[in-house]
């Protein structure tokens, strides 16, 4: 692309939390982001707001991205309406905690369909738009759980670690077309989820990172800018720990 081309921008799971911050921090004159949903559209329309307020453009869509039919019209209308996809951050995951002997395959199978199938939908669905027009960026959100495990999550950090195996297995695949396939890893991120917890968990938290904070989404949201920039046009299939050094 060159500095006066639009870029469109994808981002999974863009309502709330880090996929908001995403959505946000991507607001400029000539991108466009769109983002989906599972169902609530008041948050939507929120980071919609926000987007706009930034100077940007965002249309949010209700899509299961664990659907392959919805996935396939959810990036036919993008490409049609922009004619390509530049950046793609599959952020969208959901959490299923219970300890191993408690979790429900439902429970498993939900998890890994959208954490894992979801993004292998949307990462293949992008492929070929990125082929063709020779360059993309995607960037898949894992997380520090994926790497050291947490126990009560073996189903979340299965699929977490799954997408890191995912991104270096398809940056070696799409290198030579331009397209460079990244990972981020969060650690612990004060999301509203996050501050629902108790100030003793809270806490708990803390003792595991050796810079004493919990993240912010901002911390996160710059990395990601980052991988989307030409600065990181020589970074594919790496891991980029975010977690205050939980993971050293």
């Amino acid at each position: 692309m060159s500095a006066t081309e639009k870029r469109t921008v994808v981002v999974t799971g863009g309502s709330r939390g880090i996929g908001k911050s995403i959505c946000t921090a991507f607001a400029d004159p000539d991108t466009t982001v769109y983002f989906n949903y599972a169902s609530n559209h008041a948050a939507a329309a929120e980071t919609e707001r926000l987007v706009q307020e930034a100077g940007g453009r965002a249309t949010g869509i209700c899509a299961d991205i664990a659907s392959e039919t919805a996935v396939a019209d959810f990036f036919q209308k993008i490409v049609s309406e922009t004619g390509r996809v530049d950046v793609l951050v599959n952020n969208a995951g959901i959490t299923r905690d219970g300890l191993l002997v408690r979790t429900k395959t439902a429970d498993w199978d939900a998890v890994m369909d959208v954490n894992l199938k979801g993004m292998f939908l949307c990462t293949r669905a992008v492929a070929k738009p990125m082929i063709k027009q020779h360059s993309g960026r995607i960037i898949n959100i894992s997380s520090v759980v994926g790497v050291v495990g947490n126990a009560g999550q073996s189903n979340y950090a299965a699929s977490k670690a799954g997408m890191i195996g995912f991104t270096k297995s398809v940056a070696r695949e799409l290198a030579s077309r331009n397209i460079t396939v990244n990972a981020v890893a969060p650690g612990y991120i004060v999301t509203d989820m996050t501050e629902a917890l108790s100030e003793k968990v809270k806490e708990s938290m803390l003792q595991q990172i050796p810079l004493g904070r919990l993240g912010q989404p901002e911390d996160i949201t710059a990395v990601i800018l980052f991988l989307a920039s030409r600065q990181a046009n020589y970074i594919t299939g790496q891991v980029i720990h975010v977690s205050g050094g939980m993971y050293i």
